[in-house]
């Protein structure tokens, strides 16, 4: 067997796992081997690499070794990072990728550029390089400031930034990057051209960013699977610069894995692409003058216990509340509690609670709670009525009802979940403040909704403690 089969071999059988790997993860029983799958294709194509750099007499394979060391001892304290964390990972990981694509892009410009080597820089080739350095550089910024956003960096606004005519500033710095693009593929040796290459560089990065910054916190999951896209789209473009096979069906499953995510969670807030790109939402509401004041109503833990410990069916409706103050260990204690004195306890997700997709059900898998009590929104939202109570943990946008009853609100038209239709609502809230989409939730002010306020982790261990006291009179 020749080397260079043994490389295509190699690359092969990395490309099968990556797809399965795709295939596992889209079910939690197997979700454990598609990971497992997923690193033993990255290692093949890693060996498949070093295999062709050596077989073709090279030396720099101990520069790919390095990287792979460097990598490796960058990714492993960030596998360690608590689940709370893993939205902003996941952006980090991103903003790595394409940072890759942009400066791979960018290093073979130069190369082929002081070669003056006009066949290297054929019209398809430079088209590639330039969506190279374009996605990736904009997926890096980008991802960069999500993280920020996600993390909640202090000097990083979590509100949407406008100002006026912000869609035309952004199109027209993205049309003069294209424009320079087109330039460079009719002309890539012309003396301008490092020039025209390094201010596509600056454009795509500034465009990352001004991208970004309009978009509040409530879209970042979306956001996040989007720049998944591009970045997998960037490693496309990639492959046909480096000439590299399994670049480009890796990139291909990366991007399309991350659009359609994109689309499902877009389906799910009833909005479309250009609304979570360009529509600013998040912005807080100025509240209508002279409009009554709503009162809460707070009640203690000892008196939702109570009420709890009569129910017959109790649905837990987590959010991001739940996330921030990992209390999943102990929502189990209190499913446990539950589940001893004969409650159905189920609990309601909606795909895009938290702030990255899936984040709920990572969250309770962590706490071993079983995966048939998670029911998606849509199955669930038919049992709503027959609750007797429904425990809402740091869940905000997601169960306002005004999603359905106002059409100036700027969730209207949002699946939710139908928490309002529960006998009696408990509400676990850290404070008064909106959520994410910067508005009053109508369900917190409903005669059948209690507030308890205090961070989620602390107020659920004091009903566990309740019930458990109770449960020994």
């Amino acid at each position: 067997m020749s080397a260079e089969t043994l490389v295509q071999l190699l690359y092969l059988v990395s490309t099968a796992l990556f797809i399965l790997s795709l295939r596992w993860m889209s079910d939690p029983e197997t979700a454990r081997k598609g990971v497992f799958s997923g690193v033993a294709a990255m290692l093949l194509a890693v060996a498949g690499t070093l295999a062709g750099v050596a077989a073709t007499g090279g030396t720099h394979y101990w520069w790919i070794l390095g990287a792979f060391v460097l990598g490796s001892a960058i990714g492993y304290p960030l596998a360690l990072v608590p689940l709370t964390a893993v939205p902003q990972r996941t952006a980090l990981s991103h903003a790595f990728g394409g940072l890759a694509a942009g400066l791979v892009g960018t290093a073979k410009y130069f190369l082929y550029y002081g070669q003056r080597n006009a066949e290297a820089l054929a019209p398809f080739i430079v088209v590639a390089l330039v969506a190279e350095i374009l996605l990736g550089f904009l997926t890096f910024t980008g991802s960069l400031l999500a993280a920020g956003k996600l993390q909640e960096v202090a000097w990083i606004p979590q509100r949407p930034v406008t100002y006026p005519f912000q869609n035309l500033v952004n199109l027209l710095l993205f049309a003069v990057a294209l424009g320079l693009g087109v330039a460079l593929v009719l002309n890539p040796l012309a003396a301008w051209g490092p020039l025209a290459f390094g201010l596509i560089v600056l454009l795509s990065l500034a465009f990352g960013v001004l991208l970004i910054i309009p978009i509040g916190g409530a879209d970042m999951p979306t956001v996040i699977s989007i720049l998944n896209s591009y970045a997998g789209l960037s490693a496309v473009a990639m492959g046909f610069v480096l000439n590299n096979k399994l670049l480009i069906t890796a990139g291909a499953l990366d991007g399309s894995s991350g659009l359609i995510l994109s689309i499902i969670m877009c389906k799910a807030m009833n909005r479309s692409f250009t609304n979570v790109l360009f529509g600013a939402f998040g912005q807080a509401q100025q509240k209508a003058e002279g409009g009554e004041e709503k009162v809460y109503k707070a009640d203690t833990t000892e008196s939702a216990a109570q009420i709890m410990e009569q129910a017959s069916l109790v649905v837990i409706v987590p959010g991001y509340g739940m996330a921030v103050a990992q209390a999943q260990h102990k929502v189990r204690e209190l499913y446990d509690l539950l589940k001893k004195r004969g409650i159905t306890v189920k609990f309601a997700i909606h795909p895009v609670a938290g702030r990255m997709p899936g984040h709920m059900n990572v969250l309770l898998a962590e706490a071993e709670i079983p995966y048939d009590d998670l029911v998606e929104m849509d199955e669930i939202n038919g049992d709503m009525p027959q609750a007797d109570v429904a425990l809402i943990i740091g869940a905000n946008d997601v169960v306002n009802p005004a999603a359905r009853t106002d059409k100036t609100s700027p969730i209207y038209g949002m699946p939710i979940i139908d928490a309002d239709k529960a006998r009696t609502v408990y509400a676990i809230k850290r404070s008064k403040n909106p959520g994410f989409a910067g508005i009053d939730n109508e369900l917190y002010f409903l005669d059948k909704t209690f507030m308890l306020f205090g961070d989620a982790k602390a107020v659920v261990g004091d009903l566990a403690r309740k019930l458990a006291g109770e449960g020994g009179h």
